[in-house]
C-alpha cells in the first residue's frame, strides 16, 4: 500500500493535473467509477489507483485483469484525487488522438466548431450534448481549454470516448474544407437577423460556437455562411455557451432525425 505523498506514483499523478505535463507525457487521468468503466478497450491504461476503502468493499480483480492496480491509503488517495468527494478510483490512460488529416468529412455531416472556449464545464457539457445528438465530430480552435482538463472530462460523463474531437484546429482551413463538401457553416451570433428555428439544418451543417466573453472573432464570422440567433425575450443579453449549443443541436435533431408528423402527435 502506498502511504506517502512523496511516492513517485503520487508525484506522477499530481503532475498530470497540469496541462503541460499531460501534453508532454501524452497521458490523462480518468476519475470515478462510472467514468473508469467507460474507458474503451482500445485505450491503453497504464495503471489504476484505488483507495484502501475502495479495495475493501469492491472486487478489484476486474481492474487487475486490464492493468496494474496500486492501492493508496485513504489520506493519500484524497491528496491525488481531483474531486472533493472522491469515489476512490482513478485510471491513468494514454491519449488516443486521431490525426485531422486522417478524418474524412461527410457531405451530410453534422459538426461543431468551437473558437477559444474557456470554461471546462461548458466544453464538457457541449461534448456530452453533441454525443447525445449523434454529432459526427467536434473541432476545437487553438486557445480552447484543454480537452483533458479533469473538469472537462468529468462534464463529458464518458462522451469523450464516443465522438471524434480535434484540438488546436485552424478553423479557417477547417471551414474551407467543409465548404468543399457542401457543408453549411452556421454561427450563433447576436447580430444575426435569422432565428435558428426558421433555418434548414437537414443537409450537411456545422455550428460555430464562440468564446464565452468575446463571442466569435470577426475573421471567423466572415467565413460563415449564415448567422443565426436564439430569441432573447427577457432581460438577459445572451445564453451560456453550452445551453445555446444544446438548443441549436436539438433543432437539427428535430429536423434531421425525427419524422415531422410524429413530433407533435402526442402533444
Amino acid at each position: 500500500m502506498i502511504e506517502s505523498i512523496q511516492n513517485k506514483l503520487v508525484k506522477k499523478i499530481k503532475a498530470l493535473q497540469q496541462r503541460k505535463n499531460r501534453e508532454k507525457e501524452g497521458l490523462f487521468i480518468v476519475e470515478g467509477v462510472r467514468f473508469v468503466q467507460e474507458i474503451p478497450t482500445n485505450y491503453t491504461i497504464l495503471f489504476y489507483a484505488v483507495s484502501d476503502t475502495f479495495q475493501k468493499i469492491n472486487d478489484i480483480s476486474v481492474y487487475e485483469n486490464k492493468s496494474q492496480v496500486f492501492i493508496f491509503s485513504d489520506d493519500v488517495f484524497c491528496a491525488i484525487a481531483d474531486t472533493q468527494h472522491t469515489q476512490g478510483i482513478l485510471a491513468v490512460c494514454q491519449k488516443k488522438e486521431i490525426k485531422l488529416s486522417h478524418f474524412e468529412l461527410k457531405e451530410n455531416g453534422f459538426y461543431i466548431l468551437i473558437e477559444e472556449i474557456q470554461d471546462p464545464g461548458n466544453l464538457g457539457t457541449i461534448i456530452r450534448t453533441a454525443d447525445a445528438c449523434n454529432v459526427d465530430a467536434i473541432f476545437l480552435s487553438k486557445g480552447c481549454v484543454d480537452l483533458y482538463n479533469t473538469k472537462v472530462l468529468r462534464s463529458t460523463m464518458g462522451s469523450l470516448f464516443h465522438i471524434p474531437i480535434f484540438s488546436d484546429v485552424n478553423l479557417e482551413e477547417c471551414i474551407d474544407n467543409m465548404k468543399q463538401k457542401n457543408i453549411t457553416i452556421f454561427a450563433a451570433h447576436l447580430k444575426a437577423k435569422q432565428y435558428y428555428y426558421t433555418t434548414d439544418f437537414k443537409k450537411g451543417c456545422a455550428f460555430l460556437i464562440g468564446n464565452e466573453g468575446k463571442g466569435i472573432s470577426d475573421i471567423i464570422t466572415k467565413r460563415c455562411d449564415k448567422l443565426i440567433k436564439i430569441p432573447m425575450i427577457g432581460q438577459a443579453e445572451s445564453l451560456n455557451a453550452s445551453v445555446a449549443t444544446g438548443i441549436l443541436l436539438y433543432e437539427a435533431v428535430r429536423q434531421r432525425l425525427m419524422p415531422e408528423r410524429k413530433m407533435y402527435e402526442n402533444i
